[in-house]
């Protein structure tokens, strides 16, 4: 562990920003589990060292891994040598996460189309859906060249930090 560590400091820290994610609209205890993760060296902990550091119930670990796993921002795997499962922060997180953000807005956009020629297009109801999903694909094709954008910085990064 490195001496500079301040684990209070990360405590509040991990708790602020589980704080912030839950009024972005993820679960309380998601938030607080993945803010958990996001903080320890590793990017992955046990169900135990979970509970431990939030001094959380393995029920309440358990529900918010489970909720972690289904939106693709942990995975479980087996601890080497032990019957423990590791909760596991995915690499990119952030990158794949929003990624993710462009199927949903194609969908919808799709969706919002159809429902806007349904509702007629000269209609309030029709103009607020069509413009709707005019919305979504301008959201869409930003986000493509915003990650896009993230992929080139990220190298640069990455050669600093081997260069340094």
């Amino acid at each position: 562990m490195d001496a500079e560590r301040n684990e209070e400091a990360v405590s509040r820290f991990v708790e602020r920003f589980a704080a912030q994610l839950t009024d972005g609209g993820m679960q309380r205890m998601a938030a607080r589990v993945f803010a958990q993760l996001l903080a320890s060296d590793e990017g992955a902990m046990t169900s135990a060292e979970l509970g431990e550091a939030l001094q959380i119930s393995p029920a309440a670990v358990s529900g918010a891994v489970s909720y972690l796993t289904q939106v693709d921002m942990v995975s479980r795997e087996r601890e080497p040598g032990s019957r423990r499962d590791r909760y596991v922060l995915h690499n990119e997180l952030w990158y794949e996460t929003f990624s993710r953000r462009d199927q949903v807005l194609t969908l919808w956009e799709k969706t919002l189309r159809e429902g806007a020629a349904s509702l007629g297009t000269g209609s309030p109801a029709g103009s607020r859906v069509a413009e709707t999903a005019e919305f979504f694909d301008f959201m869409q094709k930003e986000l493509l060249g915003l990650l896009d954008r993230w992929r080139i910085h990220k190298e640069k990064l990455d050669r600093s930090s081997a260069a340094g």
